[in-house]
C-alpha cells in the first residue's frame, strides 16, 4: 500500500514557554508505555541524562498504564506478550495489517474511542505536571496528546520518539512538534510520509549514559564471577524474558568449544529457576540473572551476544560494539530491526537452534569475523542518542519563539 503524500498546514506559533532572561526549571515529562521493556527503557535513559548533564532540567517519567483501567491493561501490555511469545506470527498479521490500516475505517475510530475512555486518568496526570515539553517513546500517549492538542487542552510541544529501526504509521500523529529517528533511512521514510524535513532529527534511540562509557573487560568480568580469559558469550531474551532461553542454553552447553555463557531471564522469574538448575549442572561455564541494571557491564565483557533484535538492546549493543547473533525475532518490528543489521553488517542471524550453534562455533573459531562484526557495531552505534534528543528538545524551549509543526495524519 502506498502512502499518499500529505499537505503540510502553516505551523501554530506558540509563545515563549518562559522569559529567556528569567529562566527558571524546565520541566520535561517523559511518556512510555509498558508493553515490553524497551519504550520504558528509552524514556529512564533520558530521564538519566536530564539529571546528568542538563542542569536546571527536570525529568519525569510516566509509564501510561499506570493510569488505566486493570482490563485495559491486561490487554494492552499482558496479552501483547502472550501473542509475540506464544503466537508470534499472529503478532506480525496484526503489525502488518495495523501499519496500512486506514485512520478513519470502523476500526481505528473503535480503537481509538476505547484508548479515549480508558486514559482519562493519564489525561489528567499530564495536565497536572504542567511540563514545558512533552516526550512520547510509545505512539499511545501520542495519538492521545495528538487529540488534546486539537482541542487546545496541552499547549506545550509534543516530540516522538521511535523505538526500532523501522517505521510503524502508528508513530506519526498530527500535531506533534518533531520525531527522532534511528537512522538516515527511517528519516528519509517520516518525510516521504509527509512529515516537514526540519521536524525529523537523527539522533539514535536513547539508551543509559553507561553505554557510552569506556569500561575495562577484566574488572566487569570479575565482578560477576567471571574468567576474563575465557570467551564469553552474552544471551538476552529481552526485559520481560520473553522466548525459551533455557533450551537454547542446553543446545549452546552441549558444544565442545570452551565458553563461559551469560543468560539474562528479565523478569521472567520461571525462566530464571530453569536457568539456575541448568548453572547447578554446569559449574564455571552458566551464569544465570535476572532483570539487571548493569548489562552496559555484562557487555564490556561479552565477545559475543546472542539476542532478540529489540530497538534498546540492538542499540546498547552497537555503542558497545558486542558483535551479534540475532535469534528468534519477533516478526513485525524486530525482524525490520534485524534486516538494519544483517544489510550493515553488524549481525549474524540464525533461523534455527542449529544454525543458531552452527554460528557460534564459526565465530569463536574464526576471531577476524567477530572483529568484522564489532567494528562495524561500533562505526552504527550512537551511544548519547539522549543527549541529542535533549539538546533539540531543549534549544527549541531556549529559542524566542518555537513552533508547533503539525505532522500529517498517515
Amino acid at each position: 500500500m502506498h502512502h499518499r503524500r500529505q499537505t503540510w498546514p502553516e505551523p501554530i506559533i506558540h509563545k515563549p514557554v518562559y522569559a529567556p532572561s528569567a529562566p527558571r526549571p524546565r520541566k520535561l515529562l517523559l511518556l512510555s508505555v509498558s508493553a515490553g521493556a524497551g519504550h520504558m527503557r528509552a524514556a529512564e535513559a533520558l530521564k538519566a541524562y536530564a539529571a546528568a548533564e542538563f542542569p536546571g532540567t527536570e525529568a519525569i517519567h510516566l509509564d501510561a498504564m499506570d493510569f488505566v483501567p486493570a482490563g485495559f491493561r491486561a490487554v494492552y501490555t499482558d496479552f501483547y506478550l502472550h501473542l509475540v511469545n506464544r503466537h508470534p506470527a499472529l503478532w506480525g498479521y496484526v503489525y502488518q495489517k495495523s501499519d496500512k490500516a486506514l485512520t478513519n475505517s470502523p476500526t481505528q475510530k473503535l480503537r481509538r474511542a476505547i484508548e479515549r475512555i480508558s486514559t482519562r486518568p493519564l489525561r489528567t496526570a499530564i495536565r497536572a505536571a504542567a511540563p514545558d515539553a512533552i516526550i512520547c517513546t510509545h505512539f499511545l500517549p501520542a495519538e492521545l496528546l495528538a487529540r488534546e492538542i486539537g482541542k487546545q487542552s496541552v499547549v506545550c510541544p509534543v516530540w516522538v520518539q521511535v523505538t526500532d529501526f523501522d517505521l510503524h504509521s502508528m508513530w506519526l500523529q498530527p500535531l506533534m512538534q518533531g520525531y527522532f529517528a534511528a537512522t538516515e533511512e527511517i528519516a528519509y521514510r517520516m518525510r516521504a510520509r509527509g512529515l516537514a524535513a526540519d521536524a525529523v532529527h537523527v539522533t539514535g534511540i536513547p539508551i543509559m549514559p553507561g553505554f557510552g562509557q569506556t569500561l575495562e573487560r577484566r574488572q566487569c568480568a570479575q565482578q560477576f564471577g567471571l574468567d576474563p580469559g575465557r570467551k564469553i558469550i552474552l544471551m538476552m531474551s529481552g526485559g520481560a524474558g520473553i522466548g525459551e532461553l533455557d533450551k537454547t542454553v542446553q543446545k549452546l552447553l552441549a558444544l565442545p568449544d570452551d565458553f563461559q555463557l551469560v543468560a539474562l531471564a528479565g523478569k521472567n522469574a520461571a525462566l530464571l529457576g530453569n536457568l539456575q538448575q541448568l548453572a547447578a549442572a554446569h559449574p564455571g561455564r552458566l551464569f544465570p540473572f535476572g532483570f539487571t541494571n548493569h548489562v552496559e557491564q555484562l557487555m564490556a565483557c561479552a565477545d559475543l551476544a546472542i539476542t532478540k533484535p529489540g530497538g534498546l538492546t540492538t542499540s546498547e549493543c552497537l555503542a558497545m560494539g558486542v558483535p551479534m547473533i540475532i535469534h528468534s525475532p519477533i516478526p513485525g518490528q524486530e525482524e525490520r530491526n534485524a534486516d538494519y543489521l544483517l544489510e550493515q553488517g553488524a549481525a549474524l542471524k540464525a533461523i534455527d537452534l542449529t544454525a543458531l550453534a552452527f554460528r557460534v562455533q564459526q565465530l569463536l573459531q574464526q576471531p577476524e569475523q567477530l572483529q568484522r562484526l564489532r567494528q562495524r557495531s561500533l562505526l552504527l552505534g550512537r551511544p548519547h542518542a539522549g543527549r541529542a534528543v535533549l539538546q533539540t528538545v531543549l534549544s527549541k524551549l531556549d529559542s524566542p519563539l518555537h513552533s508547533q509543526f503539525i505532522s500529517p495524519t498517515p
